[in-house]
């Protein structure tokens, strides 16, 4: 490897998903809050339906990205 080539390290598994964890904890639950009042009496297959795109929609697009970027230099 040449010297003038900063050595980088790979981001710590361990570390993310507790990065992850503690992102995800905090938006299930609000989504929970909002979510399932307005499903209530639905089959919980139903309510997963509508559930899960958002919440996997926040993970794409918001928590991951954040930690990708902002997190970083924790990883």
């Amino acid at each position: 490897m040449p010297e003038n080539q900063a050595r980088t390290r790979a981001p710590s598994r361990l570390r993310f998903a507790i990065l992850v964890f503690l992102g995800v904890y905090p938006l299930v639950s609000i989504l929970q809050a909002i979510i399932l009042p307005l499903t209530d009496g639905w089959p919980l297959l139903m309510r997963n339906l509508v559930f899960v795109p958002v919440m996997v929609g926040c993970m794409v697009w918001g928590v991951i990205p954040f930690i990708q970027t902002r997190l970083r230099h924790l990883l």
